[in-house]
């Protein structure tokens, strides 16, 4: 079962020379990606006939002025694959399937790859648009204390200032990971006490980058212990929820990522980009709505925060 959150954020600066700061523009066009999320056959037909009319906004509760709604699949796919490196040896046979799902990404793509280990992030492969060398990047987990993470998320952290010199397009992290920050120990490594989670949050929708998280166990707590699994599981959930993805997991047990990424693809092509003039100023968060009269669910944004 996969757990459905809001689809991507990318707030852009237009009219400047900056490229890939997630912050609004000076004019105060917001563009967002919103994906649509049928969730039978009759709203599977419904999102396949959207037109771009069939949007609307509001920003904290004001409807807004669209100024362009577009099919995402005019915008590159922008992604950074992070691993974490002390995950259980099972991993490695789901490597096959997510090089095939980085080669089948759609031609201009950019990807980047690399592990959470030790400490620090390493990075195999800085972006690039040669989907073949990306996916050949890719090696053998470590799956040993060795290759343990001071705490995955601040490996994220690390990661998002790559995204600064990418342009405009469908930012994303796919992190297949356990979830589990110890770094303040188990009883503070709940979704909602994890420090390096909420910073991760936060850094994450400062770079307009959503978080698409796939879960498996590691070799230390979540390979032992329940109550770990419920809060790996449950950061991994809130991270991608608050950063605009979707998690992806089943149970408390790690099977096969074949589905989830067959899911993950499947989402990709059912994207819209949606631009809007916000009629908001102010510091503070501005609560996101989009809805269409389709009947159609749709995953977006929450929202954003403006300095």
């Amino acid at each position: 079962m996969a757990f459905a959150a809001a689809a991507l954020l990318v707030l852009v600066v237009s009219g400047s020379g900056q490229r890939g700061r997630g912050v609004v523009a000076r004019d105060g066009n917001v563009t967002i990606l919103v994906t649509a999320d049928p969730r039978n056959e009759r709203t599977r037909a419904a999102a396949a006939g959207l037109q771009p009319e069939d949007f609307s906004v509001r920003e904290q509760k004001r409807p807004q002025k669209i100024l362009s709604v577009k099919p995402a699949n005019e915008a590159p796919v922008i992604m950074a694959v992070l691993i974490q490196d002390d995950l259980v040896p099972g991993v490695n046979n789901e490597l096959g399937g997510i090089k095939k799902f980085i080669r089948g990404l759609p031609q201009g793509s950019s990807v980047m790859t690399g592990y959470l280990t030790s400490g620090s992030l390493s990075v195999q492969q800085d972006f690039t648009t040669d989907l073949a060398r990306a996916a050949d990047s890719l090696r053998i987990l470590r799956s040993s204390q060795a290759g343990t993470p001071y705490n995955p998320y601040a490996g994220v952290i690390d990661a998002l200032p790559h995204f600064d010199s990418q342009p405009e397009g469908r930012r994303m992290i796919m992190f297949v990971s356990d979830g589990l920050d110890v770094s303040q120990g188990l009883r503070n490594a709940s979704p909602r006490e994890s420090l390096a989670l909420d910073r991760a949050i936060a850094e994450s929708q400062r770079h307009g980058v959503s978080a698409f998280t796939f879960y498996a166990p590691s070799i230390g707590l979540t390979s032992q212990s329940r109550i770990a699994v419920n809060y790996a599981q449950g950061s991994l959930r809130r991270f991608a929820r608050e950063t605009g993805g979707e998690a992806f997991f089943s149970g408390t047990s790690f099977v096969s990522f074949d589905p989830f990424l067959r899911d993950f693809k499947e989402a990709l092509g059912r994207q819209w980009l949606i631009t809007y003039q916000s009629s908001n100023t102010g510091s503070g968060f501005r609560p996101i709505k989009v809805t269409t009269e389709a009947g159609v669910d749709l995953n977006h944004p929450a929202g954003y925060r403006v300095k």
